[in-house]
């Protein structure tokens, strides 16, 4: 397994820049950040703006790659792709396959996205949306060579009643279903353990299970804060919210300072096949604010998950 990172959380950092301070660090591949110029989501920032991506612009790319030994695991873009706007839908539709020509471009199997929700309809009316939706998504991306990873986060920001399902991929339950009804063998997981865990869920029992599924792998630990989930329940808190992210139980940390065993979940990875990436994904609020911070949580991510994989 290698080691590498989404590039969001640097959003004024150069990619070309992005490659050399990596590799300096150690980390052998990058999960490029590929959301419009224009855009506010949290979280998201535009590395690679795939939208003006030229063949020679895609060469060059490669070249850069190539010369500091380096590779893109994935290019992400995680949105709703069942918003109940139709035209914010079609604007992230036709972005993610902007997306898709990018990464036939420059060689690389993997996009990333969110499967979302409509939440004016129930999941079963969720389902039968999402199959006509993802079946176009999926041959659109088949034909040009790439699989689409679905990262597991129930993004309770995006459920305006104050729940914590803004997606309809978030467990094992739903994964089944989700693979059942497309079984494409360009479809797969970008598996995020730290959801999981603050769901209930022991992160290193879904592997078996899809193993052949997992296609590419998240590294974000979670911190439960004991004394508030007795104050909030799972639900979160419901009245004390600071904005519509904050369930107030638990926190993002990075790989290592939170409560995920990274060795059991790592070892469960290697002995049922996976051989990939194990991307960290920032969001340790203590590792914010400033490029150096965010820089500094970054080499403390790489230096305690090399550890781990030295040791399994």
């Amino acid at each position: 397994m290698k080691l590498g990172f989404l590039t969001a959380c640097l959003p004024n950092v150069k990619l070309d820049d992005l490659v050399i301070w990596a590799k300096g660090v150690g980390f052998e591949m990058l999960e490029v950040a590929c959301w419009p110029v224009k855009n506010t989501r949290d979280y998201s920032s535009t590395t690679l703006d795939v939208a003006n991506l030229t063949k020679d612009e895609a060469e060059r790319i490669k070249r850069l790659f190539e010369q500091n030994n380096m590779q893109i695991s994935s290019l992400a873009y995680y949105d709703n792709n069942l918003h109940p706007d139709l035209v914010i839908r079609k604007s992230y539709h036709d972005h993610l396959k902007k997306v898709i020509d990018a990464a036939n471009l420059l060689g690389v199997k993997y996009v990333g996205t969110f499967v979302g929700r409509n939440y004016n309809k129930t999941i079963k009316e969720n389902f039968d949306e999402f199959e006509i939706v993802f079946k176009e998504i999926l041959e659109y991306a088949k034909e040009k060579g790439v699989s689409i990873i679905i990262e597991n986060c129930p993004m309770p920001g995006w459920n305006p009643n104050g729940g914590w399902m803004g997606t309809i991929s978030y467990s094992p339950e739903l994964w089944e279903e989700m693979f059942s009804r497309l079984p494409y063998d360009n479809f797969g997981l970008n598996l995020d353990p730290s959801h999981l865990l603050w769901l209930g869920i022991n992160p290193v029992s879904v592997i078996k299970e899809f193993k052949d599924k997992i296609f590419h792998v998240h590294a974000k630990d979670t911190q439960i804060l004991k004394d508030k989930l007795n104050k909030y329940s799972i639900f979160g808190s419901q009245i004390q919210r600071k904005n519509e992210w904050d369930m107030g139980y638990w926190v993002y940390r990075m790989p290592g300072r939170g409560e995920i065993d990274w060795k059991a979940f790592l070892k469960e990875l290697k002995q049922n096949g996976y051989s990939f990436v194990v991307s960290i994904e920032h969001e340790d609020p203590e590792f914010e604010g400033t490029e150096e911070k965010v820089k500094e949580g970054l080499r403390l991510g790489f230096e305690y998950l090399k550890g781990v994989l030295d040791k399994i």
